[in-house]
């Protein structure tokens, strides 16, 4: 039988990433993140946009959207305060790079780097999309995860009580019996508190924690009878493609090898229109942990 999820109100990610300026420093932000966005630590997708939200705010420009960003994780950083440092690296008439470091200021530790370049759009020299839109059952369709817990019984990571989320491709891995298959795993997400920019888009920030969400497809190929394992974040690259006005996104997760320790995996996010609006890629630290029963679902 599965454990009982309480019911809390859903955070809003737009005001939990929020950063404050330090007026006496240049470049330098503070944060304060709650246990809302934890899987077992904070998303690293959360940090992330925490970090990019404060290169924002450095560049002050409204007109320049993210267009790729790469991040390394380099020591886990608890919820709670943080700071970032953010440095432009280049500030040009149609892009710019800009590079931001974040960490707890009660753990010690270097925390994440993260690398983005962000944008004008410019003319269309060349549109195409060589990419295939999964054949999924739409998200009205499936039935929610509301109910997902891991296979020891434990309740879900607090993040999920933010998200709506439904299982388009893959096999119910919390629930026994199910059989392994290939490395793939489809979702929809929906942000409980809607995330949108004063136009009605989609705020791109709100794409990092949901492409934070490989592991489970490398379990898909394993199996339930692999010994349980973590699989933190590396390193987590995406690129921001097309504006969304749509609620519902779907990530499309491979898990491409695993190996000395080391798995990777890439993600295809799309919105009920058939876009793609963005990609991604991970590579993911594979470990033990002898106090723990099963990998916490993803």
């Amino acid at each position: 039988m599965m454990a009982a999820v309480e019911e809390k109100k859903p955070s809003s990610l737009a005001v939990d990433i929020a950063v404050t300026r330090l007026k006496a420093a240049p470049g330098w932000y503070t944060a304060s993140l709650s246990e809302a966005w934890n899987f077992q630590t904070p998303s690293g997708g959360v940090l992330m946009s925490i970090a990019m939200r404060a290169m924002s705010e450095e560049l002050g420009d409204d007109d320049l959207r993210p267009l790729s960003a790469n991040t390394h994780f380099c020591s886990p950083v608890p919820a709670g305060p943080m700071e970032i440092r953010v440095e432009v690296l280049r500030h040009g008439r149609s892009a710019a790079q800009v590079r931001a470091q974040l960490s707890s200021t009660v753990v010690p530790g270097p925390g994440l780097e993260v690398s983005a370049t962000f944008a004008r759009r410019r003319p269309a020299m060349v549109a195409m999309l060589d990419a295939e839109v999964p054949d999924v059952p739409r998200p009205d369709d499936l039935p929610p995860m509301d109910a997902l817990t891991d296979i020891a019984g434990q309740p879900r990571p607090a993040i999920f009580n933010n998200l709506d989320t439904r299982l388009a491709v893959g096999e119910p891995w919390w629930e026994s019996g199910w059989k392994p298959g290939r490395a793939r795993m489809a979702r929809w997400y929906r942000y409980r508190v809607p995330q949108k920019l004063t136009d009605g888009r989609l705020d791109p920030l709100a794409i990092p924690p949901i492409a934070d969400t490989m592991p489970p497809a490398l379990i898909q190929k394993l199996g339930p009878d692999h010994p349980p394992f973590f699989a933190p974040s590396l390193d987590l690259t995406v690129h921001f493609l097309e504006d969304t006005w749509a609620e519902w996104m779907l990530t499309d997760v491979r898990a491409r090898w695993a190996g000395f320790g080391y798995a990777t995996a890439d993600v295809e996010i799309w919105d009920l229109e058939g876009k793609l609006i963005a990609s991604g890629t991970q590579m993911m630290f594979l470990r033990s942990d002898a106090a723990t029963k099963a990998v916490p679902p993803r």
